[in-house]
């Protein structure tokens, strides 16, 4: 037995060598730092000079301008005649350039100071540096308020960002309804997002007497039908709970329909009539 762990634990003279290599390299890889180290000193370094030459260096002036990247001096300009370039000097970034520029392709014009302050873009900070320079030719002007529920597409058109097409879809929406009683309903008319809204809103009144109103306990289906906010199944619950309880006596009524939501409820109430 002993003969044969003797084997077992017996090596050759090659594999002996191998062992000592082995050891050769770690002891090699272990101390290779150290020796670095030994022969590699890290230079100091002498704060004390780097003072001395910081004192000798020019001292510059820091201004708000040179901060923000703004320019030195103003001068006047029409904002209606500025490019990308042209806004950038005036010491707006690019992506506000980008902004006014897309305002302007969706017809929207610079008619008094105030109207750069509307562009979200720009900040409250930026127009108060720039409002005493802009300079609009002939003097500011102040834009008419349409009656949007009597004015006809030609007025409309007048308004900005509104062409002919526009133009024909808020009268057809108009007459669909009876007439606006809230400018938030021109958001309604297709093609009219919180951008064109945004450009128009402060030119158009609405007069809600010019209203016209259905009598609901004499409304049929084709006259609730032209109402956008009503669907075929709400418009026959009405007519239906009408014709199995009698005459509605008040708006409190309609409450009783089931099928009629609240935001619902809400957008007809100006359009109705029960006497």
């Amino acid at each position: 037995m002993k003969s044969d762990l003797k084997n077992y634990l017996s090596i050759t003279k090659k594999e002996w060598n191998g062992v000592i290599v082995l050891v050769v390299l770690i002891v090699l890889v272990v101390s290779a730092p150290y020796v670095y180290k030994a022969f590699r000193k890290d230079k100091t370094i002498n704060f004390a000079q780097i003072d001395s030459l910081v004192k000798l260096m020019p001292k510059v002036k820091t201004t708000d301008s040179t901060k923000l990247n703004l320019p030195s001096k103003l001068t006047f300009f029409n904002p209606n005649q500025l490019s990308d370039s042209g806004w950038m000097k005036l010491g707006l970034n690019a992506h506000q350039a980008k902004m006014i520029k897309h305002y302007e392709e969706k017809g929207g014009t610079f008619k008094t100071k105030q109207d750069v302050k509307k562009i979200y873009a720009i900040s409250a900070e930026d127009y108060k540096r720039l409002e005493p320079y802009i300079n609009l030719p002939g003097g500011e002007t102040v834009p008419a308020i349409i009656d949007i529920n009597h004015a006809d597409s030609a007025t409309v058109t007048t308004l900005k960002g509104v062409g002919p097409a526009f133009a024909m879809r808020i009268i057809r929406y108009r007459d669909k309804l009876g007439g606006f009683h809230a400018k938030t309903q021109l958001k309604e008319v297709f093609g009219i997002d919180e951008e064109h809204y945004l450009l128009i809103k402060d030119a158009v009144k609405i007069n809600a007497n010019a209203i016209k109103k259905t009598n609901i306990n004499k409304a049929t289906f084709e006259d609730l039908r032209r109402y956008p906010y009503l669907s075929y199944k709400q418009i026959n619950a009405i007519i239906q709970y009408r014709s199995e309880h009698g005459d509605y006596d008040n708006f409190d009524d309609l409450k009783d329909v089931a099928i009629l939501d609240e935001a619902t409820l809400k957008k007809i109430k100006p359009y109705l009539v029960f006497k």
